[in-house]
């Protein structure tokens, strides 16, 4: 059963990165330009295992505590391999600290009250030898301003951006994170989101990643600007059955 789960990942995640790369030529991109983040939330550590056997270096997780466990087990079994893992959930502030231990980057900032949380978190990383670097921000941008799907919108990155850069150390500001809205058509969301970002590199010019584009519209996302597409279903398949 272990072989199989691996030929169906092997299989899945050549496709995956065939279409980036496909996406990158269609927009005139170099390829390698964009970071294919296997999304595993929901699956176990063994998978992430697979993925790494076949040679990805770069995860997302979005449920605290299932990642740090599970990252923790993998960074046990395979403890050669150096990988990433980032947190691209909605994040509640009391997961900050232990979030704070493991992840490279949180896609999903979206509050002045989330960076306050974060920075002292990461702080306390740094200085207890939990991690080496700071922990990587990308704002979340809201393309609709519905509250429940999180978000910031444009008037209000600049304030939230203006706060990371006072934990300068603790936390780096890497850039803006986009959900396309379910109603919106793709290209029309990713070509706001695309000027919403260049606005915002005009005034931080090394805040230049965009995290942007799923398993449904990495295409759409990648033709606008995406330096990482968020892939989960197209790679890993449908989510397993969890017990209540």
């Amino acid at each position: 059963m272990s072989d199989d789960r691996r030929d169906e990942l092997a299989s899945a995640l050549v496709a995956a990165r065939e279409r980036v790369a496909d996406a990158e030529r269609a927009a005139g991109r170099a390829e390698g330009d964009v970071t294919l983040l296997v999304v595993t939330k929901f699956f176990p550590a063994s998978d992430v295992e697979h993925l790494i056997d076949l040679g990805v270096r770069e995860f997302g997780e979005s449920r605290e505590p299932e990642a740090g466990r599970k990252i923790a087990q993998v960074r046990a079994d395979r403890p050669d391999v150096v990988f990433d893992a980032d947190m691209i959930g909605r994040l509640q502030r009391k997961k900050a600290r232990s979030i704070s231990r493991w992840a490279r980057r949180v896609h999903s900032v979206d509050s002045l009250d989330l960076v306050e949380a974060l920075g002292g978190a990461a702080q306390r990383s740094l200085d207890d030898g939990e991690r080496t670097d700071p922990l990587g921000v990308l704002l979340q941008m809201s393309l609709d301003g519905d509250p429940e799907r999180g978000g910031l919108v444009e008037a209000d990155l600049r304030g939230v951006a203006e706060r990371v850069a006072a934990y300068s150390g603790a936390l780096r500001l890497d850039g803006l994170m986009v959900i396309a809205p379910l109603e919106t058509d793709p290209d029309e969301a990713m070509t706001q989101a695309a000027g919403i970002r260049e606005r915002f590199v005009a005034d931080h010019p090394d805040a230049r990643e965009l995290s942007a584009g799923m398993s449904g519209d990495l295409e759409q996302a990648i033709a606008h600007g995406s330096t990482c597409v968020r892939v989960g279903t197209a790679i890993m398949g449908p989510r397993p059955i969890l017990s209540p």
